[in-house]
């Protein structure tokens, strides 16, 4: 009894940790995209986080071989890649249109989505329970966006095109989970991990200015590191935290994101006001917002385990 609770407050730990890391993420991409657009902040995170897994699967002798993957699973791999890729870059594209809380808000139609393709690409079962969480989802998402998409119309600062940016990478997002479930047929997580950065990162260097990373003024400069470092810590606790706790608890933990933004958005606003934008959220934009995580949380607790092992990578 004593193991199994000390396994459950360390799932609970790592995926709370990643709840948080994920939640501050946008701040620090924020402060990035003063210097250096979305692509070559992609590009480095993809580059770190390659090298670093490149290293560990060399030291243990688990490189991936040709002799695991046909043609056609080479194909799905660069697809894949090309997904993530496109949801790593517009998910930063969109913080230069609308603030880090809104975003992570309208982030949470992707795992509604994943759900979605799930039930009709894989047959995997759709319960009551998913269903009263995606109806609590979508309550909050009316109630939150009747008063943000007015507010975003009139603002001086923030830009409708942004909400659509993100849905965009919410959805490119499920796409990719959906396509990396049939790869760990063939593969390992780690070393699909890598394939899929190593990829990503050749995509996107015709697009990025790796020169830019030296106009960083040193608070960039960390937080660039922090954002590469995120890229490995974060996913690192998600997947250890699924080894060892439901997934769908863990699921739900990581719905807390979007708390962790709004908290850290507002210090932003307070240490940098010419950077960051206060959302001004009213009554009703806070309950939606509650409702939203509310939502996912109910969605992901009613998922059954064999669905939930489909998000080990991300």
């Amino acid at each position: 009894m004593f193991i199994k609770s000390s396994r459950s407050t360390q799932g609970f730990l790592l995926a709370l940790l990643t709840a948080f890391l994920w939640g501050i993420l946008p701040v620090f991409l924020k402060i990035l995209l003063q210097q250096m657009d979305a692509y070559t902040i992609t590009a480095y995170r993809f580059a770190v986080a390659a090298i670093i897994l490149f290293a560990l699967l060399f030291f243990s002798k688990s490189l991936p071989k040709s002799r695991q993957a046909s043609n056609k699973i080479v194909v799905v791999v660069i697809v894949t890649a090309i997904l993530l890729v496109m949801n790593y870059v517009t998910n930063v594209f969109a913080l230069i249109y609308i603030s880090p809380g809104t975003v992570q808000i309208v982030m949470q139609i992707a795992p509604f989505a994943l759900m979605v393709g799930s039930v009709l690409l894989y047959s995997e079962q759709f319960n009551r329970q998913q269903g009263l969480g995606v109806l609590i989802l979508f309550a909050g998402l009316v109630l939150f966006f009747s008063e943000r998409i007015p507010a975003i119309i009139e603002s001086a600062d923030e830009n409708i095109i942004g909400v659509f940016i993100t849905v965009f990478s919410a959805l490119a997002w499920a796409s990719y989970a959906l396509a990396q479930k049939k790869l760990l047929l063939s593969f390992t997580v780690k070393q699909l991990t890598l394939l899929i950065y190593g990829i990503g990162f050749t995509v996107l260097i015709p697009f990025s200015d790796f020169g830019a990373l030296f106009q960083l003024n040193s608070v960039q400069l960390w937080s660039l590191l922090f954002c590469c470092a995120n890229t490995l810590i974060a996913y690192g606790a998600f997947t250890k935290a699924i080894q060892i706790w439901d997934g769908s608890k863990v699921s739900a933990v990581i719905s807390l994101a979007p708390i962790f933004t709004y908290i850290s958005n507002r210090i932003a606003v307070s240490i940098a006001p010419d950077i960051f934008i206060d959302s001004n959220l009213n009554m009703y934009a806070y309950i939606g917002a509650g409702l939203v995580i509310l939502g996912a949380m109910t969605a992901s607790i009613g998922r059954r385990q064999k669905a939930v092992a489909t998000d080990e990578l991300l």
